[in-house]
């Protein structure tokens, strides 16, 4: 029910098979209820589920159609969509039935975008119009193909927007017939244990009287009574628009006490604290009775959910304090609705039992136990003594011992891992703190806002406020869909804070307004948060002669306190950008994006300060990625030091490398490791290769397991190239012949690791 962002990464954390899911049931068409589902179909998809079936408002095949403008073929997953309209959907299990609720808008339509009562700046969206969407596609650009200038769909008549609809689903376990009783068979003289006592039991069980030896046997006499199915309701109620809905809704009343159906067992609220505290809404609640449970989900749920991360910031945060800040809690300000009902609070992981009894289950809900995080490091052979080690270098050094510390800039990595969230790593998004009052988000994978409230905790909102400009750098699913739950919680942030809302700066592909034009139609208003700049705009000589263009790059520096903000087109898929960063002061930084060794890339950020680069793959895998348009460790150096940058931190870590990469050969002191919600200052370059030896330390483990895989690759493709030189040709005796074989294969890599200056014309198998 509802597939948030972030779902998917919980449910391969606490080990919830997604391979098993057939259904999903969404109760409304916000982002809070579907933003996890663009991840999760392609995870689907990549797990080898044949369909999947999606039950709620109707719009949900154009946004399955909008996911398809950056997923691509889904080929071998059938997606499939049951509006409300539809007849209920049974499996053994239980029946669903569908309960449209629509809510009381004024003529405006307000209300209803947002879970709280109102928005108050929301009120400055315009009526969605032609004219506003050509503005922020800015009429095309030139060097595209007729087939991506063209513009998606946007005129008002095709808009299948419907703020007022929520779907309520009931669901009823199916009967389950008594228990036969074979002890009390037996004192009625039934055969129990002989071939005859089959179709008695079937024949009780099933509500009939049998006759045996002359005596009538009702079911009663030896069956425990039959269950009729407990029911449960899962409701959104969104804000106090659809109360009044709710509350009269006929369906929903046959659930409650004097109802036609028994009482629910159990109501899911995804309600917002200020409707909880309506007393009409308060009283339906109580019109359920006593034996109802009421499960509240909504923002007061403080449930740790991500243990592992918290886990591991924890272990880093021994090594260093500053470079790896301990993870906040992001507590909500107004207080809990007074019930004057027993209800429960989410956390992650309880459960609710129907079956064969009503309980509540906590023996899986999520702890911190920070204590037992340190004391399991603590206990790691040599990790102590290497982080002491550590502590001692770094105190000796001038610059990173010295109290006055630049912090600005300052980098936070807020996920680091490649195509999918796991536990430990995110997806790629970094935010760059410019000033204390400005900053930019470097791409936006699936849960970045989650990851921006447990770095900053209460402190999110300001964050949020100071976010001027995000960069996307290409169209991937793991890099830009977390954007537009960023551009709703900044908005929400503005008005917590006080301030005017204006539009973001978002510099990306154009390809990405046909995703977001989309979702605007048929979702949810979006389009009014984004001022777009094509990525291709600010490459260099690029001719912009727009003036809405131009006036948007100005404010861009202006904001972000920029003398350049510069582009170029990595070697990547289509339309990938890199971009540097050069402020006023001289600093320059500069995102790779995802790409292979770039020489254009290399030009672009020619003496940069920083550069982050990915690092998808350890050496070794140099044709993997080439097959995948991806960089290994030892060419992710190499493009810093062509480039001349000062420091080289490595970043977009394929999640086979869960904890740590590989360290290669090539590493020095200008190069470091990203890891989720590390915090990096220009004066922690000189600290960050020092803290190589306590993470070997912590990680040795895997380390070691990683190293044993390399040995079996390398050993495995020394036989293959002894094999194809035996093939080919008679292959030397003694020493030579190992020398030959190693050339074979350092020739074979080299072929791979070539700058191919004719990439966008070839074939590439992306993944």
């Amino acid at each position: 029910f509802n597939c948030g962002e972030g779902t998917q990464r919980l449910m391969q954390e606490h080990k919830l098979k997604i391979s098993r899911l057939d259904n999903i049931f969404v109760t409304r068409m916000s982002w809070s209820n579907v933003g996890g589902l663009s991840g999760m179909i392609l995870t689907l998809k990549d797990t080898g589920v044949s369909k999947c079936v999606f039950s709620g408002p109707p719009q949900f095949d154009k946004f399955l159609t909008a996911i398809r403008s950056f997923s691509g073929p889904l080929q071998g997953l059938d997606l499939a969509v049951r509006p409300y309209t539809h007849p209920e959907y049974t499996d053994d299990t239980m029946t669903v039935h569908q309960v449209p609720i629509f809510a009381n808008l004024d003529s405006e339509g307000r209300g209803t975008e947002s879970a709280n009562l109102s928005l108050g700046k929301a009120s400055t969206d315009q009526p969605y119009s032609t004219k506003s969407t050509e503005q922020l596609l800015e009429g095309g650009e030139a060097g595209l193909s007729k087939k991506q200038n063209e513009k998606p769909e946007r005129s008002p008549k095709s808009a299948t927007r419907d703020p007022s609809l929520v779907v309520a689903f009931v669901c009823k376990l199916h009967p389950k017939k008594g228990n036969f009783l074979v002890m009390k068979a037996k004192e009625l003289g039934l055969p129990v244990g002989t071939s005859a006592i089959g179709p008695i039991v079937a024949a009780l069980k099933d509500g009939k009287s049998v006759t045996f030896e002359g005596r009538e046997i009702h079911p009663d006499d030896v069956c425990t009574p039959t269950d009729p199915g407990p029911t449960f309701v899962v409701l959104e109620c969104p804000s106090k628009e659809f109360i009044g809905p709710v509350c009269k809704n006929e369906q929903l009343r046959r659930y409650q006490t004097g109802g036609s159906e028994s009482p629910a067992a159990l109501v899911v609220h995804m309600t917002p604290e200020s409707v909880l505290e309506n007393n009409v809404y308060k009283s339906w609640m109580g019109r359920f009775g006593p034996t109802t449970q009421h499960l509240i989900l909504n923002e007061h749920n403080q449930s740790v959910h991500n243990l592992r991360s918290h886990k591991i910031q924890t272990q880093l945060h021994l090594i260093h304090p500053e470079i790896f800040p301990l993870l906040q809690t992001f507590r909500i300000k107004e207080e809990p609705a007074s019930l004057n009902m027993p209800i429960v609070r989410g956390e992650c992981l309880l459960k609710y039992q129907l079956r064969p009894r009503f309980e509540w289950q906590r023996d899986a809900v999520v702890a911190d136990d920070t204590e037992e995080f340190i004391k399991e490091a603590t206990e790691i052979p040599g990790f102590l003594e290497k982080v002491e080690e550590c502590k001692n270098l770094l105190s000796v050094d001038p610059v990173t011992s010295s109290e006055q510390v630049d912090r600005y800039p300052e980098v936070v990595f807020l996920g680091t891992g490649s195509a999918i969230p796991m536990k430990i790593r995110n997806v790629s998004s970094i935010i760059l703190n410019i000033s204390a009052t400005c900053s930019i988000l470097l791409d936006c994978g699936e849960g970045t806002f989650g990851q921006l409230c447990r770095h900053y905790g209460n402190d999110v909102d300001v964050i949020l406020c100071n976010l001027s400009a995000i960069f996307v750098s290409h169209m991937h699913a793991d890099h830009h869909t977390g954007l537009i739950n960023i551009l709703l919680e900044r908005e929400k942030a503005l008005l917590s804070q006080g301030k005017d809302f204006i539009p973001i700066s978002l510099v990306g592909p154009l390809h990405i307004m046909n995703w977001l034009d989309q979702y605007h139609n048929h979702c949810q208003k979006i389009l009014h948060h984004i001022n777009v700049i094509s990525a291709r705009h600010f490459m260099e000589g690029a001719d912009v002669s727009k003036l809405i263009t131009q006036e948007r790059m100005q404010t861009l520096l202006q904001e972000l306190e920029l003398e350049k903000f510069q582009t170029c087109i990595v070697r990547h898929c289509r339309n990938a950008f890199g971009c540097a960063l050069q402020h006023k002061s001289g600093w320059k930084i500069v995102y790779s994006g995802d790409t292979m060794p770039c020489s254009a890339l290399v030009q672009t950020g020619q003496n940069a300060n920083l550069l982050i680069h990915e690092a998808t793959l350890e050496d070794g895998l140099e044709e993997e990625a080439v097959e995948k348009t991806h960089s290994t460790t030892s060419q992710a150096i190499n493009v810093g030091m062509q480039m001349n940058a000062k420091f080289i931190m490595l970043n977009h870590f394929s999640q086979r490398y869960a904890k740590i990469p590989l360290f290669s050969a090539d590493f020095n002191d200008k190069v470091g490791i990203a890891f989720d919600h590390m915090r990096v200052r220009f004066d922690d370059f000189g600290a960050i290769p020092k803290l190589t030896p306590p993470l070997q330390a912590l990680f040795a483990e895997e380390i070691e397991e990683m190293e044993e895989r390399r040995e079996k690759r390398e050993l495995r493709q020394l036989k293959e190239a002894q094999n194809s030189l035996s093939t080919n040709g008679p292959v030397a005796q003694g020493p030579s012949s190992t020398v030959t074989i190693n050339e074979a294969v350092t020739k074979k890599k080299r072929a791979v690791e070539e700058p191919d200056q004719d990439l966008d014309n070839k074939k590439i198998k992306l993944t």
